[in-house]
């Protein structure tokens, strides 16, 4: 039976995830902390929001959870998935789930990523809003009237049909929500992240994700994983498509429209909340979808998917 993993990214953190996780896997903490030099486990378990939501914390938790969670589903099922996908920071762990770099190494991409971006976002006020019932067609519009302006706001992700996000300064937002129902869009909400990531507000953080690209050299994986910047799978140079994630749209909605199209059309979504598995129902007409969000989903997920260990 072919399956796709999915991986969130952030705005799916929330307090007590990979709880359970790190009571099993002590191990798992312990080569965290070794990376960071801080305790994610303590971290995910107690918090606080405010700093579980930052984004220099928040990757590296998210990723670390979901990688962990995906090991397990692996020792259950001892077989390959036909592909995965990740929504932003969620393809750090897909490429780490097909072995283009190793745990270790992808918590550190994800570090120096998640710093580079804070840091990005600190340096000019910005945000992202979903817009819901607008197709890309129309956001591109709506964000081009802005930037023809001389304001600077675009499409910032493209994430199923009918959900688009706009990524943008603070005035660009308000103005977009203003103009918004010219173009029939149903409404405009404002997205709790630090930053308009996924558009030109984030190129202060390429030359940093670069550097951490070249010294941890990503090989291709071992199973087709799509990329966020084209929709398309990964190839040889892992590195350049993510470093232009970092500026372009999330491509999601394509990743999964060209995964069904290959054949696929069962999805787990792996890591905390359930989000991807959403956006793959709305995204592929007959999609079956799994979550395994905690320990105590894994062995139901497994099954459903033809466990072979």
């Amino acid at each position: 039976m072919s399956f796709a993993l999915l991986f969130p990214g952030q705005g799916s953190q929330a307090v007590g995830m990979g709880s359970d996780l790190f009571a099993a896997r002590p191990d798992l903490a312990v080569a965290a902390r070794r990376v960071l030099g801080w305790d994610v486990a303590l971290l995910c378990r107690d918090g606080p929001e405010a700093a579980l939501t930052r984004t220099e914390l928040a990757q590296p938790a998210l990723y670390t959870v979901a990688f962990g969670l995906w090991e397990a589903l692996a020792a259950r099922l001892g077989r390959r998935p036909a592909a995965a996908a990740g929504h932003s920071l969620g393809e750090y762990t897909a490429l780490a789930a097909a072995g283009a770099f190793s745990f270790e190494a992808g918590l550190r991409l994800v570090a120096a990523r998640g710093a580079a971006m804070a840091e990005a976002a600190e340096a000019a006020p910005s945000g992202l809003a979903a817009l819901l019932g607008a197709e890309v067609d129309t956001a591109e519009a709506l964000a081009a009237e802005r930037r023809a302006e001389g304001g600077r706001l675009w499409v910032a992700n493209v994430n199923s049909p009918g959900q688009v996000v706009l990524g943008g300064g603070e005035a660009d937002l308000a103005w977009a929500e203003e103009r918004a129902r010219r173009y029939g869009i149903r409404r405009v909400v404002a997205l709790k992240v630090a930053g308009a990531f996924h558009t030109p507000f984030m190129e202060p953080a390429v030359a940093g994700l670069r550097a951490a690209l070249a010294a941890a050299s990503p090989a291709p994986p071992a199973f087709p994983v799509w990329a966020n910047a084209t929709g398309a799978p990964h190839g040889e140079d892992v590195a350049a498509l993510l470093v232009q994630q970092l500026t372009a749209p999330v491509r999601f909605a394509a990743s999964l429209a060209a995964m069904a199209a290959a054949g696929v059309r069962r999805f787990v979504h792996v890591g905390p909340g359930d989000v991807t598995a959403g956006l793959a129902r709305r995204s592929v007409e007959g999609a079956a979808t799994h979550v395994v969000s905690c320990l105590d989903e894994v062995d139901a997920a497994a099954e459903a998917l033809g466990a072979s260990a």
